[in-house]
């Protein structure tokens, strides 16, 4: 027990140097994963490097690398643009506009790369009377749901960590799960700043005149990009069509097959879209997975899974799992908090206790819903790019939900989710 503990002890000091440093999480990750093999477990060092997850590398480079090549042609922006066109003008709808435009951009591969979209909503929301704080979590909880797509980081992330645990959790089920959740998160968003009010009115501005301010003033598509958009559509369909068949689909090979496609069509854009491939992602993911790797080999994550079997009920361990999720989650990365705390559940879905895709669903939801937070990425966008006289009361409101998320994702998730399913 001794070593496991220590091993552990190192896995969270990383995460503490890394954060103090400033030093990429998966380089010191992967580092200490291969010394805390090779000199506590005993491993061969290419044991060690077999725990690399090259399945969700594969995932996670062909996604950036086809929405990568939407972006450089172009297509990406002319959505956006579309679909503000069409309804900007109603103020009420303006929230859920971003909301969808930010999830429809975040389910695209990476979550992060959704945020482009604060720089367009937040000024928005200033000149329309609309309050910051509501078009803040219109773009955080748009991009929890996105992410949790089978083509996006946080979706391939969960399910890629269940199905390697063999845990059959079907990933358009946790997409709809994410969606409903956070649509529901929204809702309250607009009961409590100022939603209601909207309903009452219109804003200033037509369709014409937010379609000019954000650069929609172009002229008709172009065949690359009408293209892309068939391509995107085909992506969509053959997931759908795989999963009702009873199959997986392997997204990331899909998307390179599509990706290729796009870039015979469009060489420019297929050669630039090359540097859009989020080796970053790769490297953070890959590293802590393969020190998670190491860790099961110890035996250290069945001791940690173990001791949150004993707290109590079932439903009690799963609650503290999801809230240790998302208390961490507020102030780090998302994607490596779902790549670590994942596993730490399996102890209690093997034992019986509650339905793995519930479990693993509810822990990885949890761990997102928090974003939003300032002291989280997906917060400080939202507050960099408001109006300077706004971002006081909107940190103070933003914080105040993220850390209520660490409670209340738990109770929700866990109701709906886990106790129905728990032993």
């Amino acid at each position: 027990m001794t070593l496991q503990l220590v091993a552990i002890g190192l896995f969270i000091a990383a995460f503490a140097v890394a954060s103090v440093r400033n030093v990429h999480l998966g380089v010191v990750m992967f580092a200490a994963a291969c010394g805390v093999g090779m000199w506590l477990a005993g491993l061969p060092l290419k044991d060690v490097v077999a725990g690399f997850p090259v399945n969700i590398m594969v995932l996670l480079a062909g996604v950036t690398y086809f929405f990568g090549v939407a972006q450089e042609n172009d297509t990406v922006d002319r959505l956006i643009e579309a679909i503000l066109g069409r309804v900007g003008h109603i103020a009420a709808a303006l929230p859920l506009v971003f909301f969808s435009l930010t999830a429809l951009l975040s389910a695209m591969g990476s979550p992060i790369g959704s945020l482009v979209t604060c720089a367009i909503a937040m000024p928005v929301a200033r000149r329309h009377r609309i309050d910051p704080v509501l078009m803040g979590l219109a773009i955080g909880t748009g991009q929890s749901a996105g992410g949790f797509a089978p083509t996006s980081l946080f979706g391939i992330v969960t399910y890629g960590t269940a199905h390697q645990a063999n845990i059959p959790l079907n990933p358009l089920t946790l997409f709809g799960m994410a969606v409903a959740i956070n649509l529901v998160l929204l809702a309250a968003a607009y009961l409590m700043f100022g939603g209601r009010a909207l309903l009452r009115r219109r804003v200033e501005a037509t369709a014409s005149d937010l379609m000019q301010r954000t650069g929609a003033a172009r002229g008709p598509w172009e065949w690359r990009q009408l293209a892309t958009v068939g391509c995107m559509i085909a992506l969509v369909i053959t997931v759908a069509a795989a999963s009702l068949a009873g199959a997986t689909a392997d997204i990331g090979v899909l998307c390179f097959a599509f990706g290729a496609v796009l870039a015979l069509l469009d060489p420019r854009s297929g050669t630039a879209a090359v540097a859009r491939i989020d080796w970053s992602t790769v490297l953070l993911v890959g590293g802590v997975i393969t020190f998670v790797t190491v860790l099961q080999g110890m035996g250290a994550v069945d001791l940690l899974g173990n001791a949150a079997t004993h707290v109590a009920a079932p439903i009690v361990a799963a609650y503290v799992l999801c809230a240790i999720g998302g208390l961490v989650s507020a102030f780090a990365s998302t994607t490596g908090i779902l790549a670590a705390m994942v596993p730490l559940a399996l102890p209690l879905v093997a034992k019986g206790d509650v339905a793995g895709w519930a479990m693993i669903s509810a822990l990885g939801i949890c761990s997102s819903i928090v974003d939003v937070s300032p002291y989280s990425t997906t917060g400080a966008t939202v507050l960099a790019t408001a109006h300077e006289d706004d971002r006081p009361r909107l940190r103070s409101r933003l914080t105040r939900w993220g850390l209520a998320m660490v409670i209340v994702g738990p109770a929700i998730l866990g109701t709906i989710l886990v106790l129905p399913t728990a032993r």
